[in-house]
């Protein structure tokens, strides 16, 4: 009988170290999750950051109302996989005192001659951020980003896509990017 009393007070010693073990695994874990989403929330707080320095500062040096962040106008994007091309728009007036209302629409125009594509087909490669609308004040800048996804049996071909913005419903300018599904 003093055997079997000595036997369930060991099972139960290992059953409560089993148990501290595992409980400071689990938070060890969880801490280290935590950590690991916390510094990508950073990284990609300051990606955003430096595109909008990088926007800003295309402004300066070209001084246009409209700036691609994107070299040479041109992304090269692979089938199935998207890509994000960055843009900003500027509110060019001067002492205007309200802001202005400013709207962007972004569609295929031009397509790779030989290319087995519609206009509509590449119009869907749009997955998000092919329009919007917002305010501006005089001199300030709204800076944004359309996603590009071409499917993954897309064919091979150059796709020129249109950014048309309107201050105030009238026409305001436009800019243009190509993109080169690979």
């Amino acid at each position: 009988m003093i055997n079997q009393k000595r036997a369930a007070i060991e099972l139960s010693i290992g059953t409560i170290v089993v148990i501290v073990i595992a409980m400071s695994m689990l938070i060890l874990g969880l801490v280290l999750v935590r950590n690991i989403f916390t510094g990508a929330t950073y990284n990609v707080d300051q990606l955003n950051k430096n595109v909008e320095a990088e926007i800003n500062k295309l402004f300066n040096e070209k001084g246009e109302s409209i700036v691609l962040y994107l070299p040479n106008n041109q992304a090269e994007v692979k089938q199935g996989k998207s890509f994000g091309v960055a843009f900003g728009i500027r509110n060019t007036a001067e002492g205007e005192a309200n802001s202005a209302e400013f709207s962007y629409k972004i569609q295929a125009s031009n397509i790779q001659k030989g290319c087995q594509l519609t206009l509509q087909q590449a119009n869907n490669y749009l997955i998000l951020g092919d329009t919007n609308t917002f305010r501006l004040a005089p001199g300030k800048f709204h800076s944004d980003l359309v996603k590009v996804q071409p499917s993954e049996t897309s064919p091979l071909c150059e796709i020129k896509y249109n950014i048309e913005v309107a201050k105030d419903g009238q026409p305001y300018n436009s800019a243009f990017f190509i993109v080169k599904v690979i």
